[in-house]
């Protein structure tokens, strides 16, 4: 007769040997071998300096070496300083841009999807700013908005009128954002709203609905997967962002992503940016692993109605 422990290695032996039998298959699999270069290249330039930016934020402090005993300073150091305005700002801004950018974004995507007969020639002149390097659209700005500039000149030519400085100053860091940023929000909402079945909205009104209950029952339940991607993009970039503030902003305020840089620069405190860094990585992260949790990406591409 078997012993007991005898029988509670065969009952487990079989289990053990299904699961090596499927990973061996699996590993076998024609998608498989197909993505590991892809695979090896996503961990070798992505998740490889990731891994080794968190490990550099618990090096001592102004190090360039790995062979240091780990140590919170860092983060102590951030949290007993003034850094939190930096998150802050980035934090406002990237949340105010966001919500201005949906209300901006609404109304065209909704002429790009159902309204627009030439959508395409909209398109193009939305996506031709893109080919041109963000710091000289920025800069185009600053010619236009500098005291004795196209717009302060123009004025005092025709109209004798002397505007103040509109440089400088977080509105106008605002509005770099927004132009710079629209069509990251712009084209996932169009892709959004085109996924609204034209015969809901017609069987909406015709069951005695107004433009506004259509619009909150139908329109915005049914585009939100655009709207949330949209706004996880605007988000993230603006979160990353630096060139707007330090063009048009002239430092009146500091992002993240300037002690970011300076750290790693200026002050060569490579742990102090790593640590900052990460910081900003687990923030971006967790808002972003929230918004993809209520996703239904399958969806949202297709692949099931």
């Amino acid at each position: 007769m078997k012993t007991t422990s005898e029988k509670e290695e065969n009952s487990v032996e079989p289990p053990k040997r299904f699961r090596q039998a499927w990973l061996k298959d699996w590993l076998k699999q024609t998608g498989f071998l197909l993505s590991l270069p892809v695979m090896i290249l996503f961990f070798a330039g992505f998740i490889g300096p990731l891994l080794l930016v968190g490990i550099y934020s618990f090096m001592p402090s102004k190090e360039f070496g790995l062979d240091h005993m780990p140590t919170l300073e860092n983060y102590a150091d951030i949290f007993s300083s003034s850094y939190y305005l930096s998150f802050g700002w980035s934090l406002i801004l990237a949340l105010v841009t966001t919500v201005l950018l949906i209300l901006i974004s609404w109304p065209v995507a909704y002429g790009l999807a159902k309204s627009f007969k030439r959508s395409m020639i909209l398109t193009l002149i939305l996506v031709l700013p893109l080919f041109v390097s963000e710091n000289v659209r920025l800069f185009g700005w600053v010619l236009m908005l500098v005291n004795h500039g196209v717009l302060d000149g123009s004025l005092n030519a025709m109209f004798g009128v002397d505007l103040p400085s509109l440089l400088y100053n977080v509105p106008v860091i605002l509005l770099g954002l927004l132009y710079t940023y629209l069509p990251f929000m712009l084209f996932p909402m169009v892709l959004g709203i085109s996924m609204i079945p034209e015969s809901c909205r017609e069987a909406s009104f015709d069951m005695g609905a107004n433009r506004w209950q259509v619009f909150k029952e139908i329109e915005l339940p049914l585009a939100m997967p655009g709207i949330l991607i949209g706004s996880l993009l605007t988000f993230v970039l603006v979160m990353g962002s630096i060139s707007e503030a330090k063009i048009l902003g002239g430092q009146s305020i500091i992002m993240i992503s300037h002690d970011i840089e300076t750290a790693f620069t200026y002050a060569q405190n490579w742990p102090l940016g790593s640590a900052l860094a990460t910081l900003l990585i687990l923030l971006i992260g967790a808002l972003v692993l929230t918004l993809l949790s209520k996703l239904d990406l399958d969806r949202l591409f297709g692949r099931k109605k």
